[in-house]
This record gives structure tokens, C-alpha cells and sequence, in this order.
């Protein structure tokens, strides 16, 4: 390994490495604009300009330099500040004066270096050039004029998100960033070209003109849109959601998110429930109430039903200390008929290895072979589908996929859409199957989805015994991965929100609510499904949600809760890794915690829950399930087999989401997600139309 001495300082670094990264390792600060971590390097804005000798009597590009046996590296000489000051003055040049105005003001790149590393003055007196501003779309605000040509954006659009749409064109003073037609950049992860942008070329069209960095208060916490659990930082004036950004976390999203997860916030403003409302029996009109007299309400409709006619389902959003405090409730009440699977899933939550990712996530970029069944990652778990590309990028990983044919960033080899595809697969001794047998690490990832069906246990025996055929699970390596899509899925099925022995799951309690043997049904968030249409008229519901939608329509009672933004809550991810997600805001009127409503109504019912506070409920739940007190780490899971006598249908895998923006109650309210689907789905909202 290579020895050098930076600013007198020696340091042993990994063949390759480059001077820039060597000079960080010891805390070192070399400035740069179009470096970037992530991105390949093209070295084209000199900012990080460093002297070394032996070599050429000049500055070099030091994130472009390999460090070099016996090298010298001065980043602090006459010659380097003169060389920096240089390139800052040339930047500047075409620069418009707009920082007051400029959404990136106290965040910029440009800014802090232009103080730190610039001249005080300019010696730059022409006119300076304008660039015409692009339409990229509802949600990334583009001031070209502002554009360094960094080139950050292009290739972030290239490598990461896989949607080349973007590019530099023309030359020397009539260089710009670009589409080569006009059309939006369409892309789930638009929104991460804001934050890597060093100027305020790109910001945030729906945040524009809102708010400076410093009048927020910033929570970190995480995000629930997905199953993924991207650690996010949610940015608050007031009690109002102003910003969703990133937090790093290389395991899990790296120091990326979403688009659906940065701009759907304005839908926690929107459609909100923020008191108690009670159905009138004859005109069936919804009216304000008070806690009271709703808890009053409810306990004279259950005083004429058995527990044995009462059920629970618990939708996508909710916390782990919702569903348990949730759970607790109907047993208390003599209920065993409970689902966390709104989606219809019949996965066995018996064996965890079932049910989560077994590799991890960040373990996909090491896979040389990767199997898709019934999943659509680009939409289903954004966060996973950059992990795959990487894989294929670097490592020549190639992926096959069974199941609907989809628009992903990477080449596949789409070998059928049946689960019958896929024991053929499994049976077979060249092609895919030969490829996965000899790959040192091979990835199978099951969408959610591909349980959602009758025959879904049968299937979920199918794929295991696929992956024990295809060696993706050995002694040393377990590359079985179910995608999930819910953000509560995971916790749900750890802690047991599921029909008890000889209770009912979610076919059979909707069926109930029509033939009368289910009496009331208590719904948490569950707005996974046409509540109006599946849940009979003659039993009586209570909806315990933050947001008016397919739950609250077929209420009887309405109990508004707190959204994921506005308490304290724990989830686990699709990896198994639990995580504290933590409140940024109040939540409105006279809403409460999801947990806190059952505590307060069990009391009302004669059945009061055994803990009064948050800490006491997830004390008493470590109790039952210790791994969930492992914040932030991902535990072992057990391999087994998965009985299942059922016979698998031969109908085609059928993917969960359709349409990205519009999956869940926060962003069928929000804005800027219809604007996205306009622009983005315009032509699949037309086709659904007809």
C-alpha cells in the first residue's frame, strides 16, 4: 500500500485511492463542487486543486490523482490558494448576485466556499450570460443561470437513478445542463439531484420560497412510505411539515430517498381528522363529537356483541406500539379475528426468514446473480431497485425476473410470469437456474405481492423450495429476500397481529361483516382497500385514523390518531431492523396517539390496558418480543421449511403498485403527488379512464 505525506503528514492508503479521499482520512479539507462520493469522478471544476511533487510545476486535480509511493501533497501552498482563489473567480464570473432570493441561501456550496477560498471582490465588470431555465417536472425548480456545470446532476441521473435523460451540450462560454428534448425527468429519486446540486441550480419546487434553513426545527426520524425505512430528517416551523430530506445511513438508503417519501408532506396538512366524529343511525350523516360522547357511542354498540363478533385489521402506516397496544385491546375484548395483512398477503408469519430480507440490503450489491419474483423494486422499494443497478453496474450481477414485465433501470431477462415459470426454473439445469447454482452470492427477492392471492401459502412453499434448489440459501449465505411494501408489515407479523388459532384473517372477517357473524370491526389506519364496498352496512366500524380516506368513509365512529410525523413510534423495516421514528410536530385539534386512544377506551369498556405511558407499553413489549429492543440492528433469522398442502393456481404474478405516487392515505392527499401522476402516469390515468 502506498505511503505519503499530506501537509506533512504521512498517511498508508489503499492502492487507487485518490489524493482528495486520502487527505479526508485524516481530516484534511480539500474544497470540491463536482466530486462526489458516489458519482465517477470527471474532475472538470479544478476546485480541488493540490500541489505534488514530484511532479509537473503546476496544481492537480487531486480527486483524479492516485496517491503514489514517497508523494509530497501540499494543500495549503502560495500556489494552491493562488490556483483556488482562480478557479473561485472564474466560477463567479457568469454567477447572478440572487442569494437572497436563492432557495439553496445558507446551505450553498458555493457560498461557503466562495468566503473561505475566494478574493473579497470581483475583478469581473461585463454582462454576465443568462441560460434559459428548463421544465423538469412538478417537483425540481431549475435557475440554469445559477449552473456551474458540475455535472452532478447528469451523472447522478445516469448512474444512480438509471434515467439518462439529462446532459451537458455546447462548448466553452455556451456550455449548459440539459434535456436534448424537452421532457420532464422522470425518475423516483428526481429529488436527490436538489441535494447534490453544490449551487441553487435545482431546489425544490414545492418548497420553493417557503422557509430558510434556519427557522426550522429538524427531527431525525424515518420514513414510512415504504417498507425500506429510509432514515429521513423532517425539517418543521410551527406545526407544519415544511421539508422531507435524507439522513445517512449506509446500510439501508445510503444518503438517498424518494421522491413519494420527500414531497408527499404537504399531505399531512390535508384531508386530516382532528376530532371525534359519530354516524347518525338514520340519515347517515357524519357529526362532530366530542371523546366522550363517541367512547359513549362505541360502548353501547359492543354491550350487544360477543368478542367472539369482533375484529381488528391494522393498515400500513402504523407503529409497532399502535398494532400491540392494538392487539392487547381485542383480547381483551375475547377477539381472536386480527390482521395486519391488508393487502390480502396470506404469508406465513410462523418463520421470520419467511417474511423479511434475509441478505440485508446493502448486501445486494455484493450479488453476482439476482432473481425477481413478482416484484417491481423501482416502485415497490425504491431504495433496493439502486441497490440492484449497483450491483449490475460494478459487479456484472444479472438479473432474471418472473413475473409482469416492467420498466426497471438495468437489464433483465425476463423468464416468465407464473408461478409454474417459476418451478420450471427451479427444475431446470441450464439458463437462469445454471447461473444462480454457480454464483458466489445469489439474490432471490419476492415482491409482497406474489403473496397476495388465494393460493399464497402454496406459493410461499413454492419459492422456498425454488430457493433451496437454486442455492440461493447455503450454509454461509441466506440470499432469500421478501420485499414488503407496507412499513408496518414486519412489526406486525413479529409481534403476532395476525388471526389467532381458529380466528380469522382478512378474506374471512370482511366476508363476516356481510353475513353477520362479524358484528363491529375496529380499523387502525387500514385504508388499504374500498372499506365502502368490502365491509357491510350492518356492522358497526370504528375508524382509528389520521387522514379522511377509504377507512373513514365506512366509519360508524370516527377516532382521529397521529400520523407518523407527530409521535414517537417504532418500526421494523423489510430487512427485520427496528427502528425509532420520532416527532417532528403537534398533532391537530384534539388527536391523539394510536396507542393512547385504545389505552383510554379500554378503560371506558371495563378492560383497561396494563400500561399508562409509552415507556411502560414498550417495556411490557421487549417483555414478549426482546429483539425489539435491538434498535438499529438486524438480527439472525431462522430457515425453515414452510408447510402448505394448497395447490398453486396457475394465474400470473400481479404487482401491488401501480401507480407510485398514490399508495397510501398521506399521498392520496397530498398535492404535489396528483401533480407527479400528471406528469409522470398521465398516459396510464387515461387508459384507466376508458
Amino acid at each position: 500500500m502506498p505511503k505519503l505525506t499530506i501537509n506533512d503528514i504521512e498517511v498508508e492508503v489503499e492502492p487507487g485511492t485518490s489524493i482528495l479521499q486520502a487527505a479526508e482520512q485524516i481530516g484534511i479539507e480539500i474544497p470540491r463542487f463536482c466530486y462526489h462520493d458516489r458519482l465517477s469522478v470527471p474532475a472538470n471544476c479544478r476546485m480541488c486543486l493540490v500541489e505534488v511533487s514530484p511532479g509537473p510545476p503546476k496544481p492537480a486535480a487531486s480527486c483524479a490523482m492516485a496517491c503514489g509511493e514517497g508523494m509530497v501533497v501540499k494543500t495549503d501552498s502560495d500556489m494552491v490558494k493562488q490556483a483556488r482563489k482562480g478557479v473561485m473567480e472564474m466560477l463567479l464570473i457568469n454567477h447572478p448576485l440572487d442569494c437572497p432570493i436563492c432557495d439553496q441561501g445558507g446551505e450553498c456550496d458555493l457560498q461557503d466556499q466562495a468566503v473561505a477560498y475566494g478574493y473579497d471582490r470581483s475583478r469581473y465588470h461585463e454582462n454576465k450570460r443568462a441560460v434559459k431555465d428548463k421544465e423538469l417536472g412538478p417537483l425540481v425548480n431549475t435557475v440554469m443561470t445559477r449552473c456551474i456545470n458540475c455535472t452532478r446532476c447528469v451523472r447522478f441521473a445516469e448512474e444512480i437513478a438509471g434515467t439518462p435523460v439529462l446532459g451537458q451540450f455546447n462548448r466553452g462560454e455556451e456550455a449548459e445542463i440539459g434535456t436534448f428534448i424537452d421532457q420532464v425527468v422522470d425518475t423516483e429519486l428526481s429529488g436527490n439531484m436538489v441535494d447534490i446540486c453544490p449551487v441553487g441550480a435545482l431546489t425544490s419546487k414545492p418548497y420553493q420560497f417557503k422557509a430558510r434553513s434556519w427557522e426550522l426545527r429538524k427531527t431525525d426520524t424515518i420514513d414510512v412510505h415504504d417498507a425500506v425505512g429510509c432514515n429521513i430528517r423532517v425539517d418543521a416551523r410551527g406545526r407544519e411539515v415544511m421539508r422531507v430530506l435524507p439522513r445517512l445511513h449506509e446500510e439501508i438508503n445510503e444518503e438517498w430517498i424518494n421522491d413519494r417519501s420527500r414531497f408527499s408532506y404537504d399531505g399531512l396538512s390535508k384531508a386530516r381528522l382532528d376530532r371525534p366524529y359519530i354516524r347518525d343511525e338514520k340519515t347517515g350523516v357524519m357529526s362532530e363529537s366530542s371523546w366522550d360522547e363517541a367512547f359513549a357511542v362505541i360502548k353501547s354498540k359492543l354491550a350487544k356483541v360477543k368478542g367472539s363478533e369482533i375484529a381488528g385489521l391494522a393498515g400500513d402506516l402504523v407503529s409497532v406500539e399502535e398494532m400491540y397496544a392494538f392487539k392487547d385491546f381485542l383480547h381483551g375484548l375475547g377477539s381472536k379475528d386480527m390482521d395486519c395483512r391488508t393487502d390480502g398477503s396470506m404469508i406465513d408469519p410462523r418463520v421470520r426468514g419467511g417474511y423479511v430480507m434475509n441478505s440485508g440490503i446493502e448486501a445486494i450489491e455484493e450479488a453476482d446473480a439476482i432473481l425477481l419474483v413478482g416484484v417491481n423494486p423501482r416502485y415497490e422499494g425504491t431504495l433496493v431497485d439502486t441497490r440492484i443497478r449497483k450491483a449490475v453496474r460494478e459487479n456484472g450481477a444479472k438479473v432474471a425476473l418472473v413475473g409482469e414485465a416492467c420498466d426497471l433501470t438495468y437489464r433483465y431477462e425476463h423468464v416468465g410470469d407464473s408461478p409454474a415459470d417459476l418451478e420450471k426454473l427451479a427444475k431446470a439445469r441450464s439458463g437462469f437456474a445454471k447461473i444462480l447454482k454457480d454464483a458466489k452470492k445469489p439474490v432471490m427477492i419476492v415482491g409482497s405481492g406474489a403473496y397476495a392471492r388465494a393460493d399464497g401459502a402454496a406459493v410461499q412453499a413454492l419459492c422456498h423450495a425454488a430457493a433451496e434448489k437454486l442455492k440461493v440459501v447455503r450454509k454461509d449465505w441466506n440470499g432469500f429476500n421478501v420485499l414488503q411494501n407496507a412499513a408496518s408489515r414486519v412489526g406486525g407479523l413479529d409481534i403476532g397481529f395476525v388471526p389467532a388459532k381458529e380466528g380469522r384473517g382478512l378474506a374471512h372477517i370482511l366476508a363476516g361483516t356481510k353475513d353477520g357473524s362479524v358484528k363491529a370491526m375496529f380499523l387502525l389506519g387500514a385504508d388499504e382497500f374500498n372499506a365502502r364496498a368490502e365491509i357491510g352496512w350492518k356492522c358497526f366500524t370504528v375508524y382509528v385514523g389520521h387522514h379522511g380516506d377509504h377507512g373513514a368513509e365506512r366509519a360508524d365512529v370516527i377516532l382521529p390518531s397521529a400520523a407518523y410525523t407527530e409521535q414517537d413510534g417504532l418500526y421494523v423495516n423489510a430487512e427485520g431492523r427496528p427502528q425509532l421514528a420520532r416527532a417532528a410536530v403537534t398533532p391537530p385539534g384534539e388527536a391523539r396517539s394510536g396507542w393512547s386512544i385504545f389505552r383510554a377506551l379500554s378503560a371506558v369498556l371495563g378492560k383497561a390496558l396494563s400500561y399508562d405511558t409509552l415507556a411502560q407499553l414498550r417495556e411490557e413489549m421487549v417483555k414478549h418480543y426482546p429483539h425489539l429492543e435491538l434498535i438499529d440492528e438486524r438480527g439472525a433469522n431462522e430457515w425453515a421449511v414452510f408447510d402448505s398442502k394448497a395447490k398453486v393456481s396457475g394465474d400470473v404474478f400481479a404487482l401491488p403498485v401501480r401507480n407510485f405516487y398514490l399508495t397510501n392515505a398521506i399521498c392520496r392527499a397530498s398535492d404535489t403527488m396528483r401533480k407527479c401522476v400528471g406528469a409522470f402516469h398521465a398516459s396510464e390515468v387515461l387508459e384507466a379512464a376508458e
